[in-house]
């Protein structure tokens, strides 16, 4: 990524880093960043990341807690005062009270939680003052997939744009845009409303493309998907263009009004947010939702793994020395992990894991992440089912028991939101390599019928304590996931 920002860029990175670091000198603080597509549950993630710790949650695989080393955790107020503050307590309220998913991710936010503990080490716990500042970065992972963008010039994003709509996944939802694009010159001279049919024609293609139905995941430019206060800019209201190869924009052509607008939305949208967040990280989670592209089919799994190869590469891997993490922040650690784990049963989990372990493999052999340690886990940040086994004839089926959100359907059967039910959701297959596989030889469904069905369930009611005490939120290999991303700097 270094080859994607100016000398300017890396000057201003620089700047940043020492202030921080000088700042930081007396109590230590690490920034990790939580990123994700949609419905990967990023939101969740951070609530019950912050929840565990604060009310002392069980965490059996989480050392320092296990150790009962971690005298307390809280929150603080966070550095950086023009990030809008991640609202853990509105989103605490509607997983514990209302018993409702939160709002799911559309801007960037942030929030500081302090931990004071004790060190494992004696050496430690003389020079240490046993307090670490960490300042929880949550972001869309569409947002990230447009810093490749930096290094592609107008004609090539063009291109690449009009290449992918034509895979067969995509094809007819692209149909109506690719054929507005047909009827369009280049060369004809600017014109606003025509850049706006196309944007809006554009826009609605990608955006079918993120639909349950497709769960497709490569689709930049992410703003185009959460425009937030831009929408409506003109560095917002380009498209691609056709046949654009080797083609020199003439002056006051629609070609040069898009190529312009796309070059703002590179310096004005894309660089910021990397100089700004992206560059100064030290850890990174990537949640992804591999349930839902696993019921899509091959063509889903397939896009999901290109877009986490993108993603993996926007980050700055690395691990530096005490100079050179003066003057920049490298990531050291980075955790890819697919939620919803709870809409299997546990005999399912270690091969949700090896899928996704597979498709990291390949993402991280492309993506070039030497010096980082990558690591792959299946997860639940909250569990909202518990498990069970129901008989059916002879034979006895593992079930997941839970209460489904009100709509959710399956087999036929709608339910109200108040009711709790088993559900057997299926197996996924045994070797992993299926999934990748597309056609009949490789066992795995490739006529529209997924192999695993499921359905949204809503959070759990939390149990209390034999002296009325309310338990931490539930959930599934979450201790592993902090042991991963804070354990070392707590030892």
């Amino acid at each position: 990524m270094a080859s994607l920002t100016t000398f300017t860029d890396e000057a201003r990175i620089a700047l940043d880093t020492i202030t921080e670091r000088t700042t930081g000198l007396f109590v230590p603080s690490m920034r990790v960043g939580v990123t994700g597509l949609s419905r990967a549950g990023k939101t969740v993630f951070i609530s019950a990341f912050v929840h565990n710790l604060i009310q002392g949650g069980r965490l059996p695989l989480f050392e320092a807690q296990k150790s009962g080393r971690i005298s307390r955790a809280f929150l603080e107020e966070q550095p950086d005062d023009a990030v809008p503050r991640f609202q853990y307590e509105d989103h605490i309220d509607a997983l514990v009270n209302a018993r409702t998913w939160p709002d799911s991710t559309r801007a960037i936010s942030e929030l500081r939680l302090t931990i004071e503990f004790e060190s494992a080490s004696g050496w430690n716990r003389m020079f240490s003052a046993g307090r670490l500042s960490v300042d929880i970065v949550d972001y869309p992972g569409e947002w990230l997939l447009d810093l490749p963008l930096l290094g592609k010039s107008y004609s090539e994003f063009s291109h690449d744009a009009f290449e992918m709509a034509a895979l067969p996944v995509r094809t007819d939802l692209s149909e109506a845009w690719r054929k507005l694009s047909e009827t369009i010159d280049p060369n004809a001279d600017a014109d606003e409303m025509t850049a706006r049919k196309l944007f809006e024609s554009f826009a609605a293609y990608l955006k079918a493309c993120k639909l349950d139905e497709r769960a497709l995941s490569t689709l930049p430019p992410g703003r185009f998907l959460m425009p937030g206060d831009l929408e409506g800019s003109p560095a917002l209201t380009f498209a691609p263009l056709p046949g654009l190869e080797n083609a020199r924009p003439r002056t006051g052509s629609l070609h040069a009004m898009m190529e312009r607008r796309y070059e703002a939305y590179k310096t004005h949208v894309i660089k910021p947010f990397f100089r700004e967040h992206i560059a100064r990280l030290d850890r990174q989670i990537v949640l992804i939702d591999a349930m839902q592209a696993l019921n899509a089919g091959p063509g889903a799994i397939a896009d999901l793994e290109r877009a986490v190869t993108e993603i993996l590469a926007c980050f700055r891997p690395g691990r530096g020395s005490f100079l050179t993490d003066l003057f920049s922040r490298r990531i050291d650690r980075i955790l890819v992990a697919a939620t919803k784990a709870d809409h299997l049963h546990h005999e399912s989990h270690d091969r949700l894991q090896a899928i996704v372990r597979r498709l990291t493999e390949r993402a991280v052999a492309r993506a070039n992440l030497s010096g980082a340690d990558v690591d792959v886990l299946a997860m639940a940040a909250v569990r909202a089912t518990r498990e069970g086994t129901v008989k059916q004839g002879r034979e006895t089926l593992p079930v997941i028991i839970g209460t489904p959100l009100e709509g959710e359907t399956i087999g036929g059967e709608t339910f109200d939101g108040k009711t709790e039910t088993a559900i057997f959701p299926g197996d996924l297959p045994a070797k992993a390599d299926s999934v990748f596989e597309v056609g009949g030889a490789s066992g795995y469904p490739t006529n529209g019928d997924p192999t695993i069905r499921f359905v949204r369930f809503r959070p759990p009611k939390l149990e209390k304590t034999a002296e009325g005490v309310t338990l931490s939120l539930p959930h599934i290999r979450l201790d592993r996931a902090l042991q991963f991303l804070i354990g070392d700097h707590l030892a």
